[in-house]
This record gives C-alpha cells, sequence and structure tokens, in this order.
C-alpha cells in the first residue's frame, strides 16, 4: 500500500537527539554534531550575531 495506513509507519528513525553540552534536541545521529551549538563539530560554541534576539529597551532621560 502507498496509500494513508502506510504513512502511520513513518518517523521511527531517530535523527536528532538530546545534545551533552547545550541540553537541546538538536544533536543529529547521523553526522554526529549538534546544530544548535557545534558541539562535536568544534570546541567553540556555534554563536551568530543574526542568531542573537535583539532586545527593544526603553531609553530614559
Amino acid at each position: 500500500m502507498k496509500g494513508t495506513s502506510s504513512m502511520g509507519k513513518r518517523g521511527k528513525k531517530k535523527t536528532h537527539i538530546r545534545c551533552p553540552r547545550c541540553g537541546r534536541h538538536s544533536f543529529n545521529v547521523a553526522k554526529g554534531y549538534c546544530v544548535a551549538c557545534g558541539y562535536g563539530r568544534s570546541k567553540r560554541m556555534r554563536r551568530y550575531s543574526w542568531g542573537a534576539k535583539k532586545v527593544n529597551r526603553v531609553r530614559v532621560k
């Protein structure tokens, strides 16, 4: 079958597990590194300026 009944059999394989360093559910099992923090790929934390949330602060005069 290739319809609705076979769609329920998908999604058994885990692509991402919880990362030992950042704790997020973004450690790729096949590639062996974390997508969020870069664990397993580099010693430095994966961090970009465009990934940081801009915080709006009211200026006090």
